[in-house]
């Protein structure tokens, strides 16, 4: 009789397989109040390294980290008419402390924009005091009615950007510079997932916001996942808290300001991105554990794996040694692949008598011995190869499930059959998009025709990709 698979496949229930391997890989657990997650040591060590790389990004652009408090006053909220309209079905109010009802009801933070500009209108002065850059790395809560882990959570945590200029110009420009430069980079040559940078409709706008640009990543089952967002805020917030300055002329200004974030949602596109019927795939360049030295039985194969993970680490990469030869070896190699740690090496007695180590790649999968003495040199090339695959497997996914389509009919048809679809916008229209959202459709980005993004909603050629999406 075939033993049971340890995960549910993916063709067969795939929303079921993602919790599956949430739980089996020990990713993150539900928290005890509904909609909040337990992010467990493993899941965290992946949120940890994204953190490290977001985080060089956004200092190399110039912002500095500060941290702002999470409960806000009601009153900031409604400064700003479309923001509060935007977020109020998922705000969390408190109204009482201390065993006391508040005078003002506080809101524990959704988003920082309203009590970061409150202190922007103290900080900034003059046109000396711009651009400032500020970003926090925070948790953030929004009451979510259909929670998922790391995808939907009442609480996630989250980096927040948020920055003031003199110009539009300078505004757009540096909203752009972190939508490319730093979330696109960071996601392609990372995450190695081919995500597409476009320009939110008009109805798909963050609240408050003249301009959203987004990073759009096509999952496994092909609906789209939106990892990433970075505003144009304009003037609105500017005017609601007074952010003004005395410009070079002496005249009194306001400022042009941007915000953006991403968060532990980038954890679930990384699962549904990459993962197969036998777990996660870390790309190597996120892996907080690149290499996995397994000693299978022995005093002597745990001395030489021990010695092989110091030399492996001297070398730069992060590797991780176990030695629990009191665990059967088969159940720890299936945990470290549900893990997806890139490259196992499993050394045993007789691989010590060869002087080799049998090494096995998660990604594309497979096993073959090699000599042990080699290993520091080969696997920063083995490493390489791999993070190369799982992008080329990620783009190669996203062209062959994209449709070139001409009316409506055609793109809804391309969605519903696990898919996108590509229509001009002059065609589609906000009609269009609102007929397609009664389908669960939704149109995700606008994109030029050679893929870069439009100046503009309108601008001639302009694309709308069409998908359903989590």
């Amino acid at each position: 009789m075939a033993k049971a698979p340890v995960l549910t496949p993916q063709a067969e229930d795939f929303p079921r397989w993602y919790q599956d391997l949430i739980n089996k890989a020990e990713l993150a657990d539900n928290g005890p109040v509904r909609g909040t997650m337990v992010i467990r040591p493993y899941g965290y060590g992946l949120w940890e390294r994204m953190q490290q790389e977001m985080d060089a990004r956004i200092k190399e652009a110039g912002a500095q980290n500060a941290y702002f408090p999470m409960f806000i006053p009601q009153s900031y909220l409604t400064r700003e008419a479309e923001h509060v309209e935007g977020f109020a079905p998922e705000l969390a109010v408190v109204t009482h402390g201390g065993g006391k009802q508040l005078e003002e009801p506080v809101v524990v933070r959704p988003t920082s924009e309203t009590i970061i500009n409150d202190y922007f209108s103290k900080w900034v002065q003059s046109y000396r005091d711009l651009p400032l850059l500020i970003n926090q790395w925070a948790n953030v809560v929004r009451w979510e009615m259909r929670p998922r882990v790391f995808l939907r959570t009442s609480e996630f945590l989250w980096q927040e950007g948020h920055t003031a200029h003199a110009t539009y110009e300078d505004a757009r420009d540096y909203a752009a510079r972190i939508h490319r430069d730093v979330y696109g980079d960071f996601m392609v040559n990372v995450l190695g997932i081919d995500v597409v940078l476009g320009r939110k409709t008009p109805k798909e706008r963050f609240a408050g916001a003249i301009n959203t640009l987004t990073l759009e990543g096509m999952m496994g089952d092909g609906k789209a996942l939106q990892m990433g967002t970075s505003h144009e805020l304009g003037q609105n917030f500017a005017k609601a808290f007074h952010t003004q300055y005395l410009s070079k002329d002496s005249k009194q200004e306001y400022v042009w300001q941007t915000s953006w974030g991403v968060s532990t949602r980038m954890v679930g596109g990384l699962i549904m991105s990459h993962g197969d019927d036998n777990g996660l795939r870390v790309p190597p360049r996120l892996a907080h554990v690149q290499v996995v030295v397994m000693a299978i039985k022995g005093d002597e194969a745990v001395a030489k794996v021990r010695e092989l993970g110091d030399r492996l680490k001297a070398a730069g990469i992060r590797v991780h040694v176990d030695d629990r030869v009191d665990i059967p070896f088969g159940r720890r190699a299936v945990d470290w692949e549900l893990k997806g740690v890139p490259v196992r090496v499993e050394i045993g007695p007789r691989d010590l008598e060869a002087g080799t180590a049998m090494l096995a790649r998660r990604i594309p999968g497979g096993k073959e011995p090699v000599q042990i003495d080699a290993l520091a040199d080969l696997l920063p090339k083995v490493l390489d190869e791999d993070q190369a695959q799982l992008l080329r497997e990620s783009r190669e996914r996203r062209e062959a499930r994209t449709s070139d389509v001409s009316t409506l009919e055609e793109a809804a048809e391309a969605a519903a059959a696990g898919g996108w679809a590509r229509i001009p916008w002059a065609d589609l229209g906000p009609e269009g998009e609102a007929k397609l959202g009664e389908q669960a459709v939704t149109v995700r980005c606008l994109v030029a025709e050679d893929g870069s993004v439009p100046e503009s909603d309108d601008a001639p050629g302009t694309l709308a990709i069409v998908a359903r999406s989590y």
